[in-house]
């Protein structure tokens, strides 16, 4: 899952998309409105984390606009301003949900989890090939009713192959979904945790390389 982090405080920026990392999600970040309105147009992402007030303004005008527009990405508004009048406001100028300074770190990335959840309703409960099943809500993989322990880059990329299972998944597609701006697009990152998925899974081998193009999840 990609998340973009719009949050002026340096400090907070840095420590907040390091937790959301260690968690698993992808994350890109900036300091103020306008460049995040470049991001969001060039980038899919499946969450956002906005902080209201930015150098730009309150962020809730903006918001507000982009979902009269039809935007529809979930978004966590962060903010110190935590009055019920301000958080009612947040919630009709289209936040999702809403979060007071200060909180905990495990708390925001049960939030962003819970967010992106919602917005993947549309896949089942499970996602499986052959014998082996992940259990979408308890983030949890088992391959003939062995659970596997697999790394969040590995889930997230065994996630991507699932939901495409028999249709090839490219390198570029893995890296757009599955890492953040900081990922070398030149490195071999997506092969080494392709190779990690497949040590984990086992034999048979389920995902094959298509020379030129990119993964195969298939039990064919």
């Amino acid at each position: 899952m990609r998340v973009l982090l719009v949050e002026d405080d340096d400090d907070l920026r840095a420590v907040l998309a390091a937790g959301l990392r260690e968690a698993g999600f992808a994350v890109d970040s900036t300091d103020d409105w306008p460049e995040a309105d470049v991001m969001l147009h060039v980038t899919a992402y499946d969450c956002v984390v906005l902080d209201r007030m930015l150098p730009s303004g309150d962020s809730l005008t903006r918001l507000e606009s982009r979902r009269r527009a039809g935007w529809s990405v979930p978004v966590l508004c962060l903010t110190a301003l935590d009055a019920l009048d301000d958080r009612v406001r947040g919630l009709e100028s289209g936040a999702d949900d809403y979060l007071a300074k200060p909180f905990a770190m495990r708390e925001l990335v049960l939030r962003v989890r819970s967010l992106t959840r919602r917005a993947a309703e549309r896949l089942p409960a499970f996602l499986s090939c052959a014998d082996v099943v992940m259990d979408l809500a308890r983030r949890e993989v088992r391959r003939g009713g062995v659970l596997l322990s697999l790394s969040p880059k590995e889930y997230a990329v065994l996630q991507q192959l699932l939901v495409h299972r028999d249709s090839v998944v490219t390198r570029t597609a893995l890296l757009e979904h599955c890492w953040d701006e900081m990922a070398d697009p030149v490195s071999n990152v997506v092969d080494a945790v392709i190779a990690g998925v497949r040590r984990k899974l086992g034999a048979p081998g389920l995902v094959h390389t298509v020379r030129g193009q990119g993964f195969l999840l298939s039990a064919a």
